[in-house]
């Protein structure tokens, strides 16, 4: 956006008429002053700045700070002033005091609407960090559920109502203590859970629990389990950390926290939360758990789901890549328009993220792996068709012409001028999008296109933090593999 001083071939311009005609419209005092690629930017940026000024006041999906619309509205109004000075000046074929100015306003304004729209805060970035730093742990070292023990534990339940039912003598009762056995009691029995109240950007923290315990073995550790109605299992938390305590010499424990943040849905009526305390007493006999074994059955289904999206994508890719390639079609007006045809099919396909193509799919032949094989299968083709088309656009058109002068048939100029060329970068493409199949298949596991990646959503939505830790390590392991696979392939072959 600098401007420069040097005189330049154009007449010298009116600065008035100059400024006056960026008064109107910033760029067209420019485009007046022989600049007109810069007139015709600077015009663009102009009607953007304004339009998405009137978007933003109209915004209600996103909470702007009050002084947004006036920042907004003062640094539109700074770069209208110095487009209207900088057209005078060019005008004049005079130096323009602050040429960078124009692009520190356009750049100010961006980034303070893109600050807002985008709902950055900092301060909950680096304040409530800690409150995810439990899964984050468990997601980055998540061995502890690969394997799996003989556990001997002591535990005892009790029940807890949401929201609380209107007939008191529903509320769950509390047994309280048992000779010799472990006992759990709830203090109340019912109440609500905490919620996020966006409006304040924190979690309001919902019916403040009692929890005792005993006849639990001294001085070991007691983790708190809460199993919703629906027979999901979570780790409460409260106050950024899980509940959880150590029995006292007695074997008794006395927690208190707020009720969890737990989604019900359309829930109607009372539901019944079962609460755990449980202690481990000891392990034998480790072996493979059963998240562990399923993420390993899941990780090679997803490789062969790669593996045959790709091979069915070369199959249908290497011949449309030569209709899709401008110098072998540019021959007759027929054959060019069957090239345009080809490509803007390939764009209307590729444009479509995979994970669309997999909600088709699923609804095509149901859930399972194959409806991702389906869905990668047809991101495939028109990814590698362009790839590979681009590839033949670049060979060399000496050995074309020297085949072609023999009288050779176009079939045998294909064989033998292009097929030889175009083999090193194809397979360099092949393996490359083999790679990125696997990476695609775990996306195409959230709509139900099977592999790892479904188990991972589920994982997630179950809050199973180191059993989707074991996805993503294995996805993690898998592509790295192949990486160092197809660098060694591409060594050797191409």
């Amino acid at each position: 956006m600098a401007i420069s001083s040097k005189p330049g071939s154009d007449l010298k311009k009116s600065p008035v008429v100059a400024g006056l005609l960026s008064l109107i419209l910033p760029g067209a005092g420019h485009y007046y002053a022989g600049k007109r690629g810069q007139g015709v930017l600077l015009a663009i940026i102009a009607v953007i700045m304004v339009g998405l000024t009137f978007w933003a006041r109209g915004l209600r999906e996103v909470n702007l700070r009050p002084d947004t619309e006036l920042i907004l509205i003062v640094t539109t109004v700074g770069f209208w002033l110095w487009a209207i000075a900088a057209a005078a000046l060019h005008a004049a074929q005079r130096p323009f005091f602050l040429p960078m100015l124009g692009l520190v306003l356009i750049l100010g304004y961006f980034y303070v609407l893109g600050w807002q729209v985008t709902e950055v805060d900092l301060r909950r970035f680096f304040g409530e960090f800690s409150d995810t730093f439990d899964i984050f742990s468990k997601v980055i070292w998540p061995w502890d559920a690969a394997v799996e023990y003989d556990i001997a534990n002591v535990s005892a339940t009790t029940q807890f109502a949401n929201p609380c039912p209107t007939n008191t003598a529903e509320i769950p009762a509390q047994a309280g203590a048992a000779n010799g056995k472990a006992w759990v009691t709830l203090d109340p029995a019912c109440g609500e859970f905490s919620i996020y109240d966006s409006s304040k950007g924190a979690v309001q923290v919902g019916t403040m629990l009692t929890l005792k315990a005993g006849g639990l073995k001294p001085n070991t550790h007691v983790d708190v389990l809460w199993t919703d109605a629906l027979g999901q299992q979570y780790r409460p938390r409260y106050n950024g950390a899980s509940v959880e305590g150590t029995a006292d010499a007695q074997g008794n424990l006395t927690i208190q926290f707020g009720a969890p943040q737990i989604e019900t849905g359309t829930q109607v009526g009372t539901a019944l939360h079962t609460i755990e305390v449980r202690q481990e007493l000891g392990r034998s006999n480790p072996h493979m758990s059963e998240d562990m074994e399923l993420a390993l059955n899941r990780i090679i289904i997803t490789i062969f789901q790669a593996l045959m999206a790709t091979s069915f994508g070369i199959v249908l890719a290497v011949p449309i890549s030569f209709i899709a390639a401008r110098n072998l079609m540019a021959g007759s007006p027929l054959t060019l328009a069957i090239y345009y045809a080809v490509r803007f099919v390939l764009n209307v396909i590729r444009s479509i993220e995979p994970i669309i193509w997999g909600v088709i799919a699923v609804v095509w032949v149901g859930l399972g792996p194959f409806a991702g094989v389906i869905a990668l299968t047809l991101h495939t083709i028109a990814s590698l068709a362009k790839l590979y088309s681009e590839a033949i656009e670049s060979i060399e058109s000496g050995p074309i012409e020297a085949i072609t002068s023999t009288g050779a048939s176009p079939v045998q100029v294909v064989m033998h001028a292009i097929v030889p060329q175009v083999i090193p970068p194809y397979v360099s493409f092949t393996i490359y999008r083999w790679d990125i199949n696997v990476r695609l298949a775990t996306i195409i596991g959230l709509v139900g296109g099977g592999g790892i990646g479904q188990i991972l959503y589920q994982y997630i939505g179950q809050s199973r933090w180191q059993s989707a830790g074991l996805c993503v390590w294995l996805v993690a392991a898998t592509v790295s593999v192949m990486d160092y696979a197809s660098a060694e392939i591409r060594k050797r072959f191409v």
